[in-house]
């Protein structure tokens, strides 16, 4: 008898990463449930709103009873059930952490970011360690003072935010003639699909052999730098370009002087492509498991494959 799926909480199931893990979730057969704020479609960064509930989830409802009305106090009785949260935003104190692992186990999973919190220096800059890195630090040491199981997952760039530009920090679109660089360029970054993300993300809250550590996704044929990113892309348009190098102290004055969301990118951006955060993070055996090697099944999107979508 197959043993019986995790429940999963999804905080933020319609957001850029969020609305992967609710796919894969229910593709691999566990009970979802998603919660997203007010409205409809992706959640950016900054909008406000409450938590609502996903018209999704009557799709998925616990213990066979599609389409039920939710009645009052359901949902702390859900997350009671739950087995997983998937955390888009959270409360750092430990006494949540402990109300959330009172009255059966569950596993809680840190959404990726781009460098290690509370592990390491942090190499970000303005926004970036103070929205990413100093509340994902201050979550982690509240999950494991409150001896809550824990799987952390941590990523590389967004396909989603990375990429559409060819590695262009601020752009949304491909270079046609010229290239805007930070730094020298040969920083070495991780890239990684969205979707693939989720995917591991989701086999790892059943694996124990992810309890209690850290899940690197660095898909090897993803890792390469933005220099490297561009001559792909010329090999795939036959053209040309020209980088325009914007020096790290350049690219400071802009985080200082800019506003959200243009300061966050850059702050990002400034860690990934100048200080080369990602490629600094090894995998402790101790604390940390690579995806690739749990997981070798999974076929993850390629940043080549990517790229054949933007000609």
């Amino acid at each position: 008898m197959a043993a019986e799926k995790s429940r999963i909480l999804v905080v933020g199931g319609t957001g850029c990463l969020g609305r992967h893990v609710v796919a894969a979730s229910a593709r691999l057969g566990h009970p979802i449930h998603p919660r997203a704020r007010q409205g409809h479609g992706a959640v950016r960064p900054g909008q406000g709103g409450t938590a609502q509930e996903l018209p999704g989830r009557r799709r998925h409802a616990p213990q066979g009873r599609p389409g039920r009305p939710r009645q009052p106090g359901e949902r702390g009785q859900a997350r009671r059930r739950g087995h997983l949260h998937r955390r888009g935003a959270a409360d750092p104190r430990p006494d949540q952490a402990r109300r959330r692992h009172r009255g059966g186990r569950q596993r809680q999973e840190v959404p990726p970011v781009g460098v290690r919190p509370g592990r390491r220096p942090l190499g970000g800059r303005g926004p970036t360690r103070s929205m990413l890195t100093a509340t994902k630090a201050a979550i982690r040491r509240a999950v494991e003072a409150a001896g809550v199981p824990y799987t952390y997952v941590l990523a590389g760039y967004f396909f989603c935010y990375g990429l559409p530009g060819v590695g262009q920090v601020l752009a949304q679109a491909p270079p046609v003639d010229k290239a805007v660089v930070l730094g020298d360029g040969d920083a070495r970054v991780v890239f990684v699909d969205e979707a693939d993300i989720a995917a591991y993300t989701v086999l790892a809250a059943g694996d124990p052999r992810a309890e209690n550590k850290t899940l690197h996704i660095r898909p090897p044929a993803n890792t390469l730098s933005h220099n490297e990113l561009l001559a792909l892309w010329e090999g795939k348009t036959g053209r040309t370009l020209e980088r325009v190098h914007v020096p790290e102290d350049a690219v400071l004055k802009q985080i200082q002087e800019a506003s959200i969301p243009m300061n966050l990118m850059l702050s990002i951006g400034h860690a990934t492509h100048i200080k080369g955060e990602q490629s600094k993070l090894g995998v402790d055996p101790a604390s940390g498991v690579d995806a690739g090697e749990l997981f070798p099944d999974v076929k993850y999107t390629t940043v080549d494959d990517y790229l054949d979508r933007l000609l």
